[in-house]
């Protein structure tokens, strides 16, 4: 509708252009033929005397003819009771023409001329008028625009109609397509247009959006069958231990079987509070930062909890970061317990300051992480062989927890090269003005 309306101006425009030019036009030619055809008649009369008959090349042409004494001599029958036609006075020795409507033509508009002219008796004055242009100039140009109009308007219709049309198919298949979408259906793709164009990128934003999709809702069905994996196993241990104590009461160490019990609570404790916290950070919600030294943070963590192994501090203060104390205290037990799970003998932590940025490192001296392995003990209920056999109660969940409220900070959370063992290296942006 807008491409036609658009042309409809255009093609109005241009008939209007086309119509004012050829009226002005017509009307020079039909004044010239007047000037033409007064002059014959002022030769006719100059020669011949006075002939009140019209001129016979056109019918519609008024004429009167005024002698030196202003009488009319002579008339076409229309205008032969008539006063002068038009108050047009030229020189002697020119003539004069102009346009009129109404006076002694009511309801009309004609072209006048008046040519004065020489006789014996002096100068005679000849009134001549013939019917002025319409401003359709004449039914000859005005029905080959009205048509031209209506072909090109009606053409821009239905050529942008198709047009538009052909071009949105695409736009309709890709609709189909996410309409076939479900939450339990992820395996549909928009169909890619075959033109390279905004519609052939839309689709492919589309269909990278579902990859992402898809990939998230499988990554929370891995996520919530390893958690129930990992719930149902000190289920299992626990309603093992119960079962056996109640067949075999009298021989049971009820005291024992407590202890077991609690370690398996212990265990499912730790996993639903991992559980949580990973359902925390995913919904980012986030709790009061503030000013923490990062040095200081470490001592008081160090210090309230003792270790099975030695720990080495090499702790720069000063080195102030804006962050939430209880989350980065999370982050160092986390990566404190999993150096004291792989550690022979020593655990270093380090904190120092580098351009712009706060580094704390935790380095064990154990075995270490090969450098295929370094992002998969990031992923959730990731687990390498060393750990299953070093700690069987492990979760999985720690090392993500700890990449996860470092990323949350703005900073990151990497395991880089060591001489032995791992090395553990967090770094978090550090304030411009800590004092």
């Amino acid at each position: 509708m807008a491409a036609s309306a658009v042309m409809a101006l255009i093609c109005t425009a241009v008939a209007v252009f086309v119509l004012l030019a050829l009226r002005d036009d017509a009307i020079g030619r039909r004044t010239e033929q007047l000037v033409a055809n007064a002059v014959t008649v002022a030769a006719e009369i100059r020669h011949h005397g006075v002939s009140p008959r019209p001129p016979p090349w056109r019918p519609d042409t008024a004429v009167q003819v005024f002698d030196a004494a202003g009488a009319l001599v002579a008339a076409t029958p229309d205008m032969a009771h008539q006063p002068p036609m038009t108050t047009l006075q030229p020189d002697v020795d020119a003539f004069a023409t102009a346009r009129q409507c109404d006076g002694v033509f009511p309801g009309q508009c004609k072209i006048v001329i008046e040519y004065p002219f020489h006789t014996t008796s002096g100068v005679w004055r000849l009134d001549m008028a013939v019917s002025d242009v319409p401003w359709y100039v004449g039914p000859q140009l005005l029905l080959p625009l009205a048509a031209g109009w209506l072909l090109l308007v009606g053409a821009t219709m239905v050529g942008t109609h198709r047009t538009v049309s052909k071009t949105l198919e695409p736009v309709r298949a890709i609709g189909g397509k996410l309409a076939q979408i479900t939450e339990s259906d992820l395996g549909h793709r928009v169909p890619v247009p075959k033109y390279q164009d905004e519609l052939r990128d839309l689709a492919e934003i589309a269909n990278k959006t579902l990859d992402r999709a898809q990939a998230a809702v499988e990554h929370q069905l891995r996520f919530a069958s390893d958690a129930s994996h990992d719930l149902r196993s000190p289920l299992t241990a626990m309603r093992a231990e119960i079962e056996e104590a109640l067949m075999y009461p009298e021989l049971s160490d009820w005291p024992q079987t407590a202890n077991t019990l609690l370690d398996s609570v212990q265990r499912m404790q730790d996993l639903v509070t991992d559980l949580l916290r990973i359902a925390r950070l995913d919904a980012g919600v986030r709790g009061r930062r503030e000013p923490v030294d990062l040095a200081d943070l470490v001592r008081c963590e160090l210090d309230r909890r003792p270790r099975g192994v030695a720990v080495i501090r090499k702790l720069t203060p000063g080195v102030v970061i804006d962050g939430e104390p209880i989350a980065l205290g999370r982050v160092l037990n986390n990566l404190l317990d999993n150096a004291e799970r792989h550690a022979d003998a020593t655990i270093t932590v380090t904190v120092t300051r580098q351009p712009g940025a706060a580094v704390l490192e935790v380095c064990d001296d154990g075995e270490g992480v090969a450098p295929g392995q370094r992002e998969v003990i990031f992923e959730r209920f990731a687990r390498l062989e060393a750990s299953r056999s070093r700690d069987a109660g492990g979760t999985g969940l720690g090392l993500p927890i700890a990449r996860q409220i470092a990323e949350t900070h703005g900073g990151t959370l990497t395991i880089e090269d060591s001489p032995r063992g791992a090395r553990f290296v967090l770094r978090l942006p550090v304030q411009s003005d800590a004092p």
